[in-house]
């Protein structure tokens, strides 16, 4: 059963979207840095190097825009109030994530994706409707979510240039904190999703990626 009165969801709702796209994040917990270094300042890239760097970070910020949508729509329409305060709880690290990516765009003189509200907007509605199938379904698309999410950072890792540290560091620790959701989420009896389902999963992340890594 629900506790929250619909107007009050949607307040929290709208109060939340407006947090995520145009306040500050604040991070929860430190910056992550390789381990025995000290800072490394985008100076220490070669201008290509930055270029690549800040593109894949941006794409990374977007997504992160995009998973904090998708958990508070989800959150909204959930059936019980143990998955909302879960994926709620998810969202807030997720906050970590999407502040660690824009702190390391600043240090690379980079700017967020400008269509980050579009990315909002589409993950809010995708999440809403995942949560409207039921509880084990939406968990269930939170498992292939960051399925998904883990081969992204995957690819990332592969294409950042080795010589940025910094960048490395905070996907990596994404990386680690994906995992854990998707684990989290599975325990929780999240339903393994349809084939078609996933494919389109993948197509719909394909453009948002491709499309950030630009504008």
């Amino acid at each position: 059963m629900q506790t929250e009165q619909p107007l009050d969801a949607w307040i929290g709702a709208a109060d939340r979207a407006l947090r995520a796209l145009f306040a500050p994040a604040h991070a929860s917990r430190p910056l992550p840095r390789p381990p025995g270094t000290v800072a490394d300042g985008p100076a220490e890239l070669s201008p290509d190097e930055r270029r690549r760097a800040a593109a894949l970070m941006r794409v990374n910020h977007a997504g992160e825009i995009a998973a904090q949508a998708l958990y508070h729509g989800q959150a909204l329409a959930a059936r019980s109030e143990t998955t909302r305060g879960m994926l709620l709880d998810a969202a807030r690290q997720e906050t970590d994530h999407l502040a660690w990516c824009e702190s390391r765009l600043k240090e690379l003189d980079a700017r967020p994706s400008l269509l980050n509200p579009l990315w909002y907007a589409g993950s809010f509605f995708i999440g809403a409707l995942a949560a409207l199938a039921g509880d084990q379904a939406s968990l269930g698309f939170v498992v292939e979510t960051e399925r998904q999410v883990e081969g992204h950072l995957d690819e990332h890792l592969g294409r950042l240039p080795a010589a940025d540290l910094r960048s490395r560091a905070i996907v990596q620790q994404m990386r680690v904190d994906e995992a854990a959701h998707g684990a989290n989420a599975r325990a929780a009896g999240g339903m393994e999703l349809p084939g078609p389902v996933r494919a389109l999963m993948r197509r719909t992340a394909r453009v948002m990626t491709g499309t950030a890594y630009w504008v």
